[in-house]
């Protein structure tokens, strides 16, 4: 099996005795982007601090494309691209002039330099705005240029910590479409509290909350694990009492929801059926069984899916912690 580009396990961090972060452990793939979610409090910037070397662990182990952050902090910044939350920039400074000087920090030899920068203000879209003053650019710009900072030395990991906060609905997709372009050839760990971005753009998502990782999977498996299957809406009207064995000649996964449904008045009544885990799509089959029955008028049904936000609630509520 390929060694993790990311391998954290056990992590803990206690502050004057007090647990921030507990137990902390997941992977992540070469090439892989994957979303780090969480309530504030949860421990998610204490974690990334720890995996960037800025902030030791109490106890366990992280590594960074086999280098082990504790005993090698050094080696591992040079292997890990870093935005922060808020992405600090200096105002006075144009863009082509700070990206320039982050890459002489960074090591970039003076024969790479030149096509790199070019390379990088390409792929970040910062060409209209690479001699702007960076104070004066819009925030979406500034996001931009943070992450360019940060994929400038082509390190094997790049960390973003809340890429798309403060952005407008164009920004952040601009912002999306530029992580995307970097799967496969860097791994990307990203925090962020905007869970539709995170289902868009991440393959696997890890959940901590109250310092402990409550969920972890791709965002289509997660809403299955912690919700099942999607249930089936009907709008529906006839004898009501009828409806268990109707359904249970349809398929025996299928079962009446017992949620009051007032009737409307047409005698309309919302219906809701839950599904196992094994029943097949069944809305085609549903429609032509009730179309067929002369006791039931049907005028609608849907099949609610569930999302990446649905499953953040119910991973990240009291009970569940």
């Amino acid at each position: 099996m390929p060694e993790p580009a990311i391998l954290v396990r056990d992590l803990v961090k206690s502050y004057a005795g007090h647990p921030a972060v507990r137990e902390v452990s997941f992977e992540v793939a070469r090439g892989e982007i994957i979303g780090l979610l969480g309530p504030n409090g949860a421990g998610k910037s204490t974690t990334l601090r720890i995996l960037t070397g800025y902030l030791p662990a109490t106890s366990g182990q992280v590594e960074v494309c086999g280098i082990d952050v504790a005993a090698n902090p050094a080696d591992v910044k040079n292997l890990i691209g870093y935005m922060p939350e808020n992405n600090p920039l200096p105002d006075d400074m144009r863009v082509r002039e700070y990206l320039d000087l982050r890459a002489r920090l960074k090591g970039l030899t003076r024969r790479k330099l030149a096509p790199r920068l070019d390379e990088v203000i390409h792929l970040c879209d910062l060409g209209r705005v690479r001699d702007r003053i960076i104070g004066k650019l819009s925030k979406g710009y500034r996001q931009r240029v943070g992450i360019a900072d940060a994929i400038l030395a082509e390190p094997p990991v790049i960390i973003l910590d809340e890429p798309t906060i403060g952005l407008d609905p164009h920004q952040i997709i601009a912002v999306r479409d530029l992580i995307a372009g970097l799967r496969g050839r860097m791994t990307v760990l990203i925090s962020s509290h905007i869970l539709p971005e995170i289902e868009a753009t991440c393959d696997r998502v890890v959940i901590i909350n109250q310092g402990r990782v409550v969920a972890a999977g791709s965002p289509a498996e997660l809403p299955r694990e912690w919700l099942g299957p999607p249930a089936y809406e009907l709008e529906l009207a006839g004898p009501l009492e009828a409806l268990p064995a109707l359904l249970a000649s349809v398929h025996p996964g299928l079962s009446l929801v017992p949620t009051p449904a007032p009737l409307g008045q047409e005698g309309f009544a919302v219906i809701r059926l839950a599904a196992s885990a094994d029943t097949p799509d069944l809305r085609e089959t549903l429609v032509n069984t009730l179309a067929r029955d002369p006791r039931f008028r049907l005028r609608g049904l849907t099949r609610p899916r569930h999302t990446l936000e649905d499953v953040f609630l119910a991973a990240t509520r009291p009970k569940a912690a």
